[in-house]
C-alpha cells in the first residue's frame, strides 16, 4: 500500500476551503461544521482545527475565500470585455452567480454575528473599468455608489430577492425569476452611469 502524498500546510487550507465552499453551495451556512468539512477532506476535526482553529474562523475565511474567487473571475471577464467588447450583463451574473453558491448568505450571516473583513476595494477594478467607459466622466463617487448598490443587490439575491419581489407584487413563476432582477439591475447600471456598449464606443 502506498502511503498518501503529504500536503503542505497551503495545500491542506486550500482543500479544506474548496470543501466547505461545496458545502455552503449544496446545502448553505448550516451545512458547514468542521465534522461536515473533516470528513470530506479524509481528515479528523482536530485536522481542520489546527488550520483554522474553530468553526467561525473558518466561515470568515471561507468568506475572503469567496472574495478571492471573486476578484480572480471579474478580473478575467473584464479584461474579455475591454479586450471583446463583452456585455455588461455578463459583469452582473458573475457577480450573482458566485452569491447563488452561498457566499451571499454567508456574508449575511457573518456581518450579523458581528463580523467585519478588514479588507476592502474588493470591487476597485470594476469601478475603475466601468468609471472609464462613462460618457460624460461623471462623479466617481456616483460610480462607486452604484457598484455599492449592485453588490449589495446581488449579495442578497438569494435570500431576499422572491420575497421583495413578492412584496413588490411580483407573483406566480415570475416572482422566483432572478434572471429577470439581474437583467433589469444590468439595464439600472447602463442607466445610472449613462453607459454605451463597448463596441459603441470604440467606434470611429
Amino acid at each position: 500500500m502506498t502511503s498518501r502524498a503529504r500536503r503542505t500546510p497551503e495545500e491542506a487550507r486550500l482543500l479544506i476551503l474548496d470543501a466547505a465552499a461545496s458545502l455552503l453551495a449544496e446545502s448553505g451556512v448550516p451545512a458547514v461544521q468542521m465534522r461536515a468539512v473533516a470528513a470530506r477532506v479524509g481528515m479528523t476535526d482536530a485536522g481542520v482545527a489546527h488550520h483554522f482553529g474553530n468553526r467561525e474562523k473558518l466561515l470568515a475565511e471561507l468568506l475572503r475565500h469567496g472574495g478571492r474567487r471573486l476578484r480572480d473571475a471579474l478580473q478575467e471577464l473584464l479584461t474579455g470585455w475591454l479586450d471583446h467588447d463583452a456585455d455588461l450583463l455578463e459583469l452582473v451574473e458573475a457577480l450573482h452567480t458566485l452569491y447563488q453558491r452561498g457566499f451571499g448568505e454567508l456574508a449575511v450571516a457573518l456581518h450579523t454575528a458581528g463580523w467585519r473583513d478588514p479588507g476592502s476595494g474588493m470591487l476597485a477594478p470594476v469601478v475603475e473599468a466601468l468609471h472609464g467607459l462613462r460618457r460624460d466622466g461623471g462623479s466617481l463617487d456616483d460610480t462607486r455608489l452604484a457598484v455599492a448598490a449592485l453588490h449589495q443587490a446581488m449579495a442578497t439575491e438569494a435570500l431576499y430577492g422572491r420575497a421583495f419581489r413578492r412584496s413588490a407584487g411580483v407573483t406566480g413563476a415570475a416572482s422566483d425569476d432572478s434572471a429577470a432582477q439581474v437583467r433589469w439591475w444590468a439595464r439600472q447600471l447602463h442607466l445610472a452611469l449613462g453607459l454605451e456598449p463597448v463596441g459603441d464606443q470604440r467606434r470611429p
